[in-house]
């Protein structure tokens, strides 16, 4: 079975259950509900203290006090919340393991693994674990600095709700949607982590074998294979196969499966990852010219490396040399820091680079000459070094909470400056809503480098699973491009759709558990052959099942009755063992039978033909015999004799085993 916590396609979260095993797949945590919630300012902004409180037309409704406008648009003013998996589903408490395909993908998990009764363990690869936990730390930091006293609660009634303008009145599963968790939270939920190795074979319960592969998509990202000695479940989340920094994707590995849940397509499908970089270069040197200044939204680790190296070998052809380059984050130095010394999870380019001496990444570079700097805020020395223009990488890409919105505020009413969007998490005009009317120029240039549908189908092709599980976003195309059909999925057999609360039941094929022989017993078989090349042996074994492993034993000997007839107590007996009956195997053909029986004097015979064989009635005898492929029934009123006489008639066709 496959439930589905989760309706947002590349921040999954799905759990599986699969011999025996209750195992959760990734926990992502739907950040775009924070788009609905004002910005938090890093200093008092009077632009957002006086956005006057919305009131419904008639009047009738007065949240004044929860709710702003701006712009046309409504936003709730408290602390932004964020959208969690479905917690009603299922027991969380029963799930057994947490397999996490890469830092994004975890970014719920102190709410699955803190709140819930969660006992199990969760596994990651060592860079999931470190960026995640920077990331998580990132996020709390952003939130703690600028706490909200108010929150607001009245909006989320659904017969408030309802009346509410768009999109606020279609936001989903809003009574869910919870406050960020504490930096508490988030090392108990980070103590329950095993580190994982790529290709590493991971036992659960003696039932099922898991195994992190690399998926090409961001510094130790994994694709997962779950699977028992007959069944295999792929699970590709979050993979690329374009050249970047992380180790290519390991396609083989992930053919024969009867099941593949497939996430985390790009959610860019029709920009070119390659060609957004050449825009991102132009467009922040055409700002730089001009005097102006570039503000780059953009989470604290993942694409930042490659935007730095790509600007790396940008800036000297473009002679920008002398602009600074400033990345603001709580954990800037950390993040900069363990892309340098994870070189066994890089690309073989950059490996190499290591054995040299030679940093993986330039970003060592740039730092050391002083063209890239990092700060934990714009408090501190950041405020005394800054100067203009400059381009200036912070968070967060929602543009609700993080040094950005500072940014924003102070570069905002300047067409000179330019904001560059990269991350293709969030739609850039929601984004952009709380900060209209907006001088300064905006340029999307999302670069997304996980599977387009062309590349997904082509893997599809080559490791040609059974059967293909994904998100229904996936079955049809973009609702703002319903003419293209290219951007779906087209498989045969057609993918099994999920969507947020779904249950599937998954389709395995074989039913099959293996069962090992122990040495004495397989001593005793006998084999007999039935066809050429094929033997048969008949078993009488005690099966013990322990930790899912199967094993069959010879059966026990009864122990020797003690030789004094006095029992001080009444010792329990095992059962007696009888000698197993003979197996019969072959068929009993008609004509050679009805030979046999007229041979012996039965003559008056009535054949039937049926749906499974014949009906032959002895009429004198007033007997029925049914031949049919599995079994021969010898049917008689008290004439034991002449049952048992028919009954050896029809075991001399018969091979006894």
């Amino acid at each position: 079975m496959c439930y589905c916590l989760s309706g947002h396609p590349t921040l999954p979260c799905n759990v599986l259950k699969f011999k025996s095993t209750t195992i959760m797949l990734d926990c992502g945590l739907d950040t775009t509900s924070v788009l609905q919630f004002l910005p938090l300012p890093l200093v008092h902004s009077p632009r957002l203290s006086k956005l006057p409180g919305w009131v419904s037309k008639d009047g009738t409704i007065n949240l004044e006090k929860e709710l702003k406008e701006c712009a046309g648009r409504v936003f709730v003013d408290s602390q932004p919340e964020f959208c969690l998996p479905e917690k009603e589903l299922l027991d969380l408490s029963t799930i057994d393991v947490i397999l996490i395909s890469n830092y994004h993908c975890m970014m719920a998990l102190p709410y699955i693994t803190e709140h819930t009764g969660f006992t199990g363990t969760v596994y990651a690869t060592e860079p999931t674990l470190q960026i995640g936990r920077l990331l998580m730390e990132e996020l709390v930091n952003f939130m703690e600095r600028v706490p909200k006293a108010q929150s607001a609660t009245c909006w989320k009634y659904k017969e408030i709700q309802r009346l509410l303008p768009g999109p606020l009145k279609d936001a989903v599963e809003v009574s869910t949607w919870k406050r960020c968790y504490s930096m508490q939270d988030v090392n108990s939920a980070l103590s329950k982590v095993q580190l994982v190795g790529y290709s590493q074979k991971v036992e659960l319960f003696g039932a099922v074998q898991v195994t992190p592969l690399s998926s090409g998509y961001s510094l130790g990202s994994s694709n997962w294979i779950i699977q028992s000695h007959y069944e295999k479940v792929s699970y590709v989340s979050g993979s690329s196969l374009l050249t970047t920094h992380p180790q290519p994707m390991d396609q083989s590995s992930l053919k024969n499966s009867d099941v593949l849940i497939l996430t985390g397509l790009t959610q860019m499908p029709t920009a070119n990852p390659d060609g957004m970089l050449g825009d991102f270069c132009s467009n922040l040197a055409m700002t730089i010219r001009a005097g102006g200044n570039v503000l780059v939204p953009c989470y604290s680790s993942g694409v930042i490396y490659d935007l730095l190296e790509c600007l790396y070998q940008f800036i000297e052809n473009a002679n920008l040399g002398s602009t600074p380059f400033y990345f603001i984050s709580p954990v800037a130095n950390s993040s900069l820091e363990f892309s340098q010394i994870f070189a066994e999870w890089l690309c073989h380019n950059k490996q190499s680079k290591v054995y040299l001496p030679e940093p993986p990444f330039p970003h060592a570079e740039l730092i050391q000459t002083n063209k890239l700097k990092h700060y934990p805020s714009i408090h501190g020395d950041f405020s005394s070094e800054f100067r203009q223009p400059c381009v200036v990488f912070t968070g967060h890409p929602s543009l609700r909470f993080g040094d950005v919105v500072h940014f924003m505020e102070l570069w905002g009413k300047s067409s000179l400056n330019t904001i560059i969007f990269t991350e293709p998490d969030f739609s850039y005009l929601d984004a952009l809503a709380p900060y209209q009317p907006l001088a300064m120029k905006c340029v999307y240039c999302p670069i997304d480098t996980r599977l387009n549908f062309h590349q997904v189908s082509k893997l599809l092709k080559e490791v040609q699973p059974l059967h293909v599980v994904c998100p229904e976003q996936y079955t049809q195309p973009p609702p703002a491009q319903s003419h293209r059909s290219d951007l779906m999925l087209e498989l045969q057999p057609p993918p099994m759709p999920y969507r947020r609360c779904s249950v599937l039941g998954l389709p395995f094929r074989r039913r099959w558990e293996r069962i090992q022989l122990l040495p004495e017993l397989a001593k005793s078989l006998v084999p007999s052959e039935i066809k050429p090349g094929i033997s048969v042996a008949t078993v009488s074994a005690v099966l013990q099942s322990k930790d899912n492993k199967h094993t069959l034993q010879p059966v026990p000997k009864p122990p020797p009755l003690p030789p004094s007839k006095k029992r001080k107590r009444v010792v329990e007996e095992p059962p007696e063992v009888l000698a197993p009956k003979p197996l019969l195997s072959g068929a009993v053909p008609l004509e050679a039978f009805l030979a046999m029986l007229h041979k012996h004097g039965i003559t008056e015979v009535k054949v039937e033909e049926t749906a499974d064989g014949h009906i032959l009635h002895l009429q004198a005898e007033d007997t029925l015999i049914q031949l049919e492929e599995d079994g021969t029934h010898i049917v008689c009123d008290d004439n034991e004799p002449l049952r048992t006489a028919l009954r050896d008639l029809v075991l001399r066709f018969l091979m006894k085993l």
